[in-house]
């Protein structure tokens, strides 16, 4: 097996919650924040159901065993269900790009809980891999849109109370993923199958998010959300296929065979790919500085590879 296995699968968990974070910012503007993460949810239950199945023969782990059950469906509800809810939010306030920024605090955060609660080292190299990699985030992260900057419009009240908002928004998802990851590891010991963990992840934080649901009674409406635009659904399988179903189980994979501050520091990389989206797709002006900061991102992550 390749030695950089986990960090390979890290990398790729970061490409696909790059795109995932496109589809499901333009789901949110569609039903919002709470609506989208419902119907991921349920789209994401299925597919996995479907692939657990053709890799395993059963929709379900049924035999894993409670411990497992109990530290994977603790990390899906905070993770997942809870985390992701405000990671919705963050998306509608600020766009996908600016929301997924403030998920770099994750790596710092999940290396501390890892430490913390597991155990784990970081040896020099991975350490100054990880500053170099978070340093050039928060460089990006500092560096906006400057033309939103400069339009009077984003004075009023209202634009800075959703500003802060999302500023919230995002950081409470940046905690919820942390500790959905750390919790994770717990679980994932022995070698079981990341896909798995991912469907009793899912299972988890279906029950959770739908339990509340079915309590406010707000079923019905829900539906009928995505039945009044149903265009919204295409984001939402989507992003469900590249976000829950391949990118969550490449995470999963992923700390399975690194330190989890090596991976989360990986999968924080999302921000910085979708650089060039925003500006080739969405047509955001990208300064040298932010283009700089892209490139210490990437330096950072090399020396993860290599230290």
């Amino acid at each position: 097996m390749n030695p950089n296995i986990g960090e390979l699968a890290a990398l790729g968990t970061a490409l696909c919650f790059s795109a995932s974070s496109i589809f499901f910012s333009q789901a949110g503007k569609r039903y919002g924040p709470m609506v989208s993460n419902r119907l991921r949810l349920v789209v994401a239950i299925l597919l996995l159901g479907v692939t657990h199945w053709i890799f395993f023969g059963k929709p379900i782990p049924v035999n894993a065993s409670l411990s497992r059950w109990l530290w994977l469906g603790s990390s899906g509800i905070i993770g997942l269900a809870i985390g992701d809810l405000f990671l919705f939010q963050a998306y509608i306030l600020l766009g996908a790009r600016l929301g997924l920024l403030f998920l770099s605090l994750s790596p710092a955060l999940a290396a501390v809980l890892a430490w913390l609660w597991l155990g784990e080292r970081l040896d020099a190299g991975s350490i100054v891999g990880i500053g170099v990699t978070l340093a050039g985030i928060v460089w990006v992260v500092l560096e906006s849109n400057p033309g939103k900057k400069s339009s009077a419009d984003q004075e009023s009240g209202s634009l800075a109370q959703a500003y802060s908002r999302g500023i919230l928004a995002g950081l409470l998802a940046a905690a919820g993923q942390a500790i959905g990851v750390v919790l994770a590891k717990n679980g994932l010991g022995g070698g079981f199958p990341a896909l798995s963990g991912n469907v009793i992840r899912m299972i988890a934080a279906f029950i959770a998010l739908w339990g509340v649901t079915v309590i406010q009674g707000q079923v019905i409406s829900t539906f009928q959300h995505a039945n009044n635009s149903r265009s919204g659904m295409y984001f939402v399988l989507g992003g469900s296929i590249l976000g829950p179903l391949i990118g969550v189980s490449l995470s999963l994979f992923a700390i399975q065979h690194t330190n989890i501050g090596i991976a989360s520091t990986i999968i924080a990389l999302p921000p910085v790919f979708l650089l060039p989206v925003g500006h080739f797709v969405f047509k955001e002006r990208i300064s040298w500085r932010a283009a700089a900061g892209t490139l210490l991102a990437i330096a950072g992550v090399t020396l993860l590879f290599w230290l």
